[in-house]
């Protein structure tokens, strides 16, 4: 059976919306190949829509339906589990395009829902969303990663403030992106694939490899993006394969799927 692929963008494809060596090349030939395919990012300061149109400018075809991101998939758990809630939303970009259905509402908010790190994490909001939780006010994280790496070094993301929101506000925060199982899930469904006969490929060890390595996917590390070595030593476990870039996955698939096949 033909493996499957899960991309993460950031970091993997790009960093800082430019193309990393090889990326399109690669991703052509996964393409030529029929793979299924499909694009899972924690990004949440662009709508589908804008990071197609950054991968195509950076040479890569890639189409808003084929990527899944936190955003859109808190904008699905919200209408199904907090229906016609008012919600706080604090998040770095404009994402309101991916939240169809979602009612936003900075006065009287019933849900506080977290996006992507930035300057409007600071301590007059974060201070607030802490009073919110120990009134009750339940809390989602659109995504819960550490830290993204641009042109001008390493940033902290939502994931790094949550357990000190927990703790101050004496609650549990729901988190939805990765490194959940939700988003690996579905867009594995998206594309009609089992995680079993999916690759997921990251540079996060953890949100990425690791996470989907749980629910049943192939997890494939690439040494780029916010790759470190020490990270990796320090995991809780180990990816089951480790390439030095992209450009390295179709040589892998390829190897995979003859794998797959002797075992058929």
């Amino acid at each position: 059976m033909t493996v499957g692929v899960l991309f993460d963008i950031d970091g993997v494809l790009v960093t800082s919306w430019q193309a990393i060596p090889g990326a399109a090349a690669a991703l052509d030939a996964v393409r030529r190949r029929a793979r299924p395919l499909a694009f899972l990012t924690n990004t949440t300061s662009r709508t589908r829509s804008e990071i197609a149109a950054s991968l195509c400018a950076a040479g890569m075809d890639v189409t808003p339906d084929e990527i899944v991101t936190a955003a859109a998939l808190t904008a699905e758990y919200l209408r199904s589990t907090y229906p016609d809630a008012r919600c706080l939303l604090v998040n770095h970009g404009d994402v309101t395009e991916d939240l169809p259905g979602v009612r936003l509402d900075d006065e009287h908010p019933d849900v506080v829902v977290l996006g992507g790190a930035g300057p409007e994490f600071d301590h007059d909001t974060l201070s607030r969303v802490v009073g919110l939780m120990q009134q009750g006010v339940p809390v989602v994280a659109m995504q819960g990663g550490l830290s993204w790496v641009t042109d001008d070094g390493v940033k902290i993301d939502t994931g790094a403030y949550l357990p000190g929101l927990e703790a101050a506000g004496g609650g549990r925060v729901t988190v939805i992106g990765k490194p959940a199982p939700t988003g690996f899930i579905t867009a594995a469904a998206l594309v009609g694939i089992d995680p079993e006969h999916a690759v997921m490929i990251g540079d996060d060890v953890a949100n990425d490899v690791l996470a989907a390595q749980y629910v049943g996917f192939t997890g494939v590390l690439v040494r780029t993006g916010k790759f470190r070595q020490a990270a990796v030593e320090s995991a809780s476990g180990t990816p089951d394969h480790v390439v030095d870039s992209v450009a390295d996955l179709p040589a892998l698939l390829d190897a995979l799927d003859g794998e797959q096949g002797a075992a058929d």
